[in-house]
């Protein structure tokens, strides 16, 4: 199995790229993201692979670094997302917006990847909820989310939706009001809170 490959870009394509390897030509599918980061031309670089083997072909999967390998490897754990599905989704949405949209049960983000319609995004959020990196969101210095949301603090969110914000931001708002003023916080305080800083970071 091919873990690493470091060598020279030959070619960038629009979804993969040819790299060099001491002659040889490597075929790579990557995501848009990983493609537009990794260098030009005639660079140097190291991938991370993801080697996948089907009948008699080799298919090599890159990433410029693990965490993105990591979240590719989630999700294509889920039925209906393969390996096209997950660099569609890994162009879209980094993995740390990914992460935060499935904690924060934020279905319309996902569906900014080609081919994710609502039900697949609904079947990603179900699956995988419970596996979302707990360190991902502290090492981001953003407060992490809960994997499920207490019923006072659902409200709250439906509450700042319904106003207009998106529900990532809301949940994030929300979850960390909710920290900050504790268990004896009211409905009210939570959406007046949450409105507050809403406010405070739009000026």
């Amino acid at each position: 199995m091919i873990a690493k490959l470091t060598g020279f870009i030959d070619s960038i394509g629009d979804s993969f790229l040819i790299l060099d390897v001491g002659g040889v030509g490597y075929l790579v599918s990557c995501s848009s993201r990983t493609l537009g980061n990794i260098g030009s031309q005639g660079e140097r670089i190291s991938l991370c692979i993801e080697t996948i083997m089907r009948a008699e072909s080799l298919h090599l999967y890159g990433f410029e670094n693990q965490e993105e390998q990591h979240c590719f490897r989630l999700l294509t754990t889920v039925q209906g997302v393969g390996m096209r599905m997950g660099l569609a989704l890994l162009s879209a949405l980094s993995p740390f917006d990914i992460y935060q949209a499935i904690a924060a049960q934020d279905k319309s983000t996902l569906t900014r990847a080609d081919g994710v319609g609502p039900k697949l995004a609904s079947r990603i959020v179900t699956e995988l909820k419970d596996k979302i990196p707990p360190t991902l969101a502290m090492a981001q210095n953003v407060y992490p989310l809960p994997s499920s949301l207490a019923p006072q603090v659902e409200e709250a969110v439906s509450a700042l939706v319904n106003l207009g914000y998106k529900r990532l931001e809301a949940v994030t708002t929300i979850s960390k009001v909710q920290n900050q003023l504790g268990d004896g916080a009211t409905l009210n305080d939570l959406i007046r809170h949450g409105l507050s800083q809403l406010a405070r970071r739009e000026a």
